[in-house]
């Protein structure tokens, strides 16, 4: 997406204003290049790289396509400080990072479906479903062990537990002589 009007995001706070309906978010913004990912497993590792901050081949690709080879001088806005100075380091995009990009952000995920043409609402939720399942099993592959950590612990609890009332209950017999 390209903003419209950059005197716009001079405050934060009025931003929300231009997403409140569909016109005045296209009178605010406008999509310039849209790249689907070819398959659930690619867009499964760009949201991993993108979580941990970094660059993926993908995202690579599409900036060096859309921003590097077209020599654009404008500035990158990103949603977090850690890829902005990865894209800076590995791209030379100049990235911008501040609370106007947070709810500028925030406007551009509310009004998605109307902002974007091509994608239904109907492909676009379940695009969202499905990658959603394939995170949460990547996820739990990858962090097994915090279940057995987990269990470990409440078996702990009990144990404490246990010792607990019987310590209680041994001090009610010495106090009330049972």
């Amino acid at each position: 997406f390209k903003v419209l009007d950059d005197k716009k995001l001079k405050n934060a706070d009025d931003i929300y204003k231009s997403f409140q309906d569909t016109e005045s978010a296209k009178q605010m913004v406008k999509l310039k290049a849209f790249s689907k990912f070819d398959d659930t497993t690619e867009a499964l590792s760009a949201a991993n790289a993108l979580i941990e901050g970094k660059v993926h081949k993908s995202l690579s690709k599409f900036l060096k396509k859309n921003i590097v080879n077209k020599e654009l001088q404008d500035e990158l806005a990103v949603i977090d400080s850690h890829l902005g100075n990865a894209i800076k380091e590995k791209l030379s995009i100049p990235c911008v990072y501040n609370d106007s990009i947070l709810e500028l952000m925030r406007g551009l995920r509310g009004q998605l479906n109307n902002l974007m043409s091509g994608i239904t609402e109907n492909e676009m939720n379940s695009m969202v479903l499905g990658l959603s399942h394939s995170w949460s099993r990547y996820k739990l592959k990858f962090s097994a062990e915090k279940v057995d950590t987990m269990i470990i612990q409440a078996i702990g609890l009990l144990d404490d537990l246990d010792k607990e009332l019987n310590t209680y209950s041994m001090r009610a017999r010495e106090w009330y002589g049972w």
